[in-house]
């Protein structure tokens, strides 16, 4: 596969190969040269052979070929004439190796000393950034670094909106006659699951029991969602008021009628103390209880988006009289306030959190903005509004703005829950170098030319917002990556620098790519590379948000990250998270 002229430049210090038969006579061009992306692959199946006398692509371009070589042949001097000498560039960064800062503004100085190097510019459009020397092993390394503000704007923090949560403490759920919330004991009226059946005809059965903490060695079928409790005091979603409740969750697991799970890539069923990796951000907490809502559904719907849609539905009928009980909690009872701000910074680099959800129809699919915070009724479905990007402020996806209805492979499913307390948000919200201009939810259609479309809609979009960077995220794998490449490069293409973040590991590795793919976060936490089947552990946490929020500050700050290696690592990834952890 040739090269363009673009990648031709990138990779001056890389072995010269040309892709297929050439003659001689030849004036070598950037077109008669293999793809330095795929020199490993073509190495392992021994298709290439690089020798400490292959020139490279910088020393050969315009050289003429003095006879005939066959395709993937190394270039060497031997059959070259014109060849350049080689350039005295500093080598691209390597193990064991910081990278060279990439922007010297007039008046910028750097300094070895002790170990560390430090840069410092003085000024606006240089940066001050401090890095280790050496102990690294291996992969993209990532370090703390300031972002340039942009040039002459003052720099300030402007509160725009507050949100208030009040969260109440749950100590003990039972079932009763009447639903109810007093000192801190939830009561849930028993016949409610019934009354919800008839309303969803779809579903055989439902029932309703309560999990405690000390009691989790219990089999449940697959696990549809995690949903926190909350609901609206004053206003509406991302602002005034919210009663949230805390120490409890439900849980929503369903099957068909026939046994089928209500999955769709491997399924979360088994013991509830198994199959779970507690204290995820979308997962219950070690010490919650749960409260379990199992649907069974009709035969065969399972795979339909009306299945689970009526599982969810039904759930939330439930929830709702909750709500309703814990509307009325007085105030003063609260465990805890939080007044969440909405603050723009001023004079900071503007970045964005993209959100890529699940849209390809059947079980893949998510309610955003209902009525309720994580609720189901008032909301819109993003396969019906055909997945285009949907902006939201932070405070409303805080606030419960999205309810998950998809149903992948549990291990890199980001339940609704996880939205509640997304960890890269929060990162994002709270990091007074960065200006969080809001979050946008995008889907991931089936359809490739549907796929193109809501990936250039996004590009428009940040275009208008006028961006400096953008963090993009996925949950899952296989598919989805498609319109995760697109999206990244619709942003990238731009002259916005991106950071994504999904899980490839060894199962999930990425299939398609692009230039602007170049500072990628793995979430992967299993040890085998695998959807593990186990509920949340390979989702995105606050260790992978502080590696992704460091690899944007250092592409913001113009330094540059080393390649990745070849296949997936696990290696990389603890190294990366070391100095993401060690940054200030």
């Amino acid at each position: 596969m040739s090269i363009t002229k673009e990648t031709a430049q990138q990779f001056l210090d890389k072995p010269a190969i040309v892709c297929c038969r050439t003659t001689k006579g030849t004036v070598i061009a950037p077109s008669d040269l293999e793809d330095p992306h795929i020199f490993a692959d073509l190495e392992e199946s021994g298709l290439i052979t690089i020798t400490p006398e292959t020139l490279t692509i910088g020393e050969v371009l315009g050289a003429t070929l003095t006879q005939d070589v066959e395709g993937l042949s190394s270039l060497t001097a031997a059959v070259l004439e014109g060849v350049k000498p080689k350039a005295g560039a500093a080598a691209s960064p390597t193990a064991g190796a910081a990278p060279a800062a990439a922007v010297a503004a007039p008046g910028a100085s750097a300094v070895v000393c002790g170990g560390v190097l430090h840069i410092k510019a003085d000024q606006i459009n240089g940066f001050e950034m401090t890095l280790p020397l050496g102990g690294y092993s291996g992969g993209a390394p990532v370090m703390a670094a300031t972002a340039a503000a942009p040039a002459g704007e003052e720099i300030r923090d402007e509160v725009v909106d507050t949100l208030e949560k009040r969260s109440f403490t749950v100590k003990e759920v039972k079932l009763g006659d009447k639903t109810g919330f007093e000192n801190s004991v939830l009561t849930i009226r028993k016949d409610l699951a019934q009354e919800a059946l008839k309303a969803f005809p779809l579903l055989k059965k439902l029932e309703l029991d309560i999990i405690t903490p000390d009691n989790r060695h219990i089999y449940s079928d697959t696990i549809m969602d995690v949903i926190p409790v909350a609901t609206k005091v004053e206003g509406e979603i991302g602002a005034g008021v919210t009663n949230c409740l805390t120490d409890m969750v439900f849980l929503l697991t369903g099957v068909d009628e026939d046994g089928t799970q209500v999955h769709e890539f491997g399924s979360s069923d088994g013991f509830l103390d198994e199959e779970i990796i507690y204290g995820r951000p979308g997962c219950p907490d070690a010490g919650d209880i749960m409260v379990r809502v199992h649907a069974v559904l009709q035969s065969k719907v399972g795979m339909e988006r009306r299945g689970p849609y009526a599982a969810h539905s039904a759930c939330d009928h439930i929830i709702q009289e909750v709500r309703d009980a814990l509307r009325h909690a007085p105030a003063s009872e609260a465990a805890k306030v939080e007044t969440l701000d909405q603050v723009v910074r001023h004079g900071r680099p503007r970045v964005l959190l993209v959100k890529e959800i699940m849209g390809q129809g059947a079980m893949h699919d998510n309610v955003m903005l209902p009525s309720e915070p994580a609720g189901v009724p008032g909301g819109r479905q993003n396969v019906d509004l055909g997945n285009v990007p949907i902006a939201m402020s932070v405070n409303e996806v805080r606030d419960g703005g999205i309810h998950a209805l998809c149903c992948i492979g549990p291990a890199s499913k980001e339940m609704t829950r996880h939205y509640f307390r997304e960890p890269i948000l929060e990162a994002l919200a709270q990091d007074p170098e960065l200006n969080l201009v809001g979050v946008v939810f995008i889907g991931s259609p089936q359809v490739n030319d549907e796929k193109s479309f809501v990936s250039k809609r996004l590009g428009a979009m940040a275009e208008l917002m006028k961006l400096d960077g953008a963090i993009v995220t996925t949950e899952g794998f296989g598919n989805n990556h498609i319109d995760f490449a697109s999206n990244i490069s619709e942003l990238g293409r731009r002259g916005i620098k991106v950071v994504g973040c999904t899980f490839a590991a060894y199962q999930g590795q990425l299939i398609v790519g692009n230039p602007y793919m170049d500072a990628l976060v793995d979430l992967n936490k299993d040890k085998t590379g695998f959807e593990s089947e186990k509920l949340g552990e390979n989702t995105l946490t606050a260790d992978d948000a502080k590696r992704a929020i460091s690899m944007l500050k250092n592409k913001l700050a113009g330094v540059p990250i080393a390649a990745p290696a070849n296949k997936w690592d696990q290696s990389v990834v603890d190294a990366n998270q070391k100095l993401a952890n060690e940054a200030k």
